[in-house]
């Protein structure tokens, strides 16, 4: 009985220095993970930011690019790092973050600051607010990241947000136009009963007429256009998907993960699970005139071909 009691306690003993051993080889696993993930993401990029006949862009540098075109790029140079934010790719969250950076230590918790207002202009520094030889000084030395998303999710989630949530400057501003010109009825004043559809708001985005007056709105612009991947060499490349662990990633690298805490996403985050439901309404041709408008951001950043959505 002592010997089955000794063997006993020789197994519990040698499972738990297994688990403690398990239990601390986790953060190594992951951060193995999260590297062997970014290498594939920027892969992907060089590899589809070479071919120059589909990305001419390819061929510019910094000193063919307007001021305007670099004003997604924000910076904190305490850090040295530089983020591009994309509407609708969790950039409420990383301006909170750059917020709170610059309050200095201690940092306040990003979730204490509204979220309103850091897309308040000048609320974060931008790098089109420095001259041009700071600009690529900062370009060159700093840590460069970015966030991106499904595009057509993002897309699903531009639209709850701006047309579902009774925002009255999208509504004059665009849901107005879209009724006028896809919706068949007279496009009255503010209601928040009267609203584009999705399938109207897709028809907008297709119709070549848009962009002929103005580019795209930046909650539906493409990705690309608004970081320019192909001229900015990222250090790493975020996804909507992996957003928490990549988060964390990047706080951890800049040794501040005990310092700031990431906000955690949205309970009413739009699902990739849903895009079926809600493309159900948009004609199969739109649907692959959307992809084609879309395609270069499906491609740089590794989203699948949405087949399903595409293939008669």
């Amino acid at each position: 009985m002592a010997g089955y009691r000794g063997s006993l306690l020789l197994l519990g003993f040698m499972f738990v220095i297994m688990a403690y051993y398990q239990w601390d080889m986790l953060p190594q696993k992951r951060a193995e993970r999260i590297h062997q993930r970014q290498e594939l993401r920027k892969q992907s990029l060089r590899e589809m930011c070479a071919d120059e006949e589909a990305f001419p862009e390819g061929k510019r540098g910094l000193d063919d690019m307007s001021n305007k075109e670099l004003e997604n790029l924000i910076v904190d140079d305490k850090h040295g790092i530089i983020y591009c934010y994309i509407p609708k790719v969790g950039c409420t969250s990383w301006k909170r973050v750059f917020y709170v950076l610059k309050q200095g230590e201690p940092y306040p918790d990003p979730m204490s600051i509204e979220g309103e207002m850091v897309h308040v202009p000048n609320m974060v520094p931008l790098l089109n607010s420095f001259p041009r030889t700071e600009m690529k000084a900062k370009l060159k030395h700093y840590t460069k990241f970015l966030f991106v998303r499904d595009p057509f999710v993002r897309l699903i989630s531009a639209y709850r947000d701006k047309f579902l949530m009774n925002n009255t400057y999208f509504y004059e501003n665009f849901g107005q136009k879209i009724l006028g010109l896809y919706g068949n009825q007279s496009a009255p004043q503010f209601s928040s009963s009267i609203r584009p559809s999705f399938y109207n708001f897709i028809q907008y985005l297709v119709d070549p007429r848009t962009e002929m007056k103005e580019p795209f709105e930046p909650h539906w612009r493409q990705m690309h256009r608004l970081c320019h991947p192909c001229l900015i060499k990222y250090d790493f490349v975020g996804h909507q998907e992996t957003l928490q662990e990549d988060a964390e990633h990047i706080l951890k690298t800049l040794m501040l993960e005990d310092n700031i805490k990431f906000p955690p996403p949205s309970e009413n985050m739009t699902s990739s699970t849903s895009v079926l439901d809600w493309f159900r309404t948009v004609p199969l041709e739109d649907r692959r005139k959307l992809y084609k408008i879309y395609e270069k951001d499906f491609k740089l950043f590794g989203y699948k071909k949405p087949s399903e959505l595409l293939d008669g």
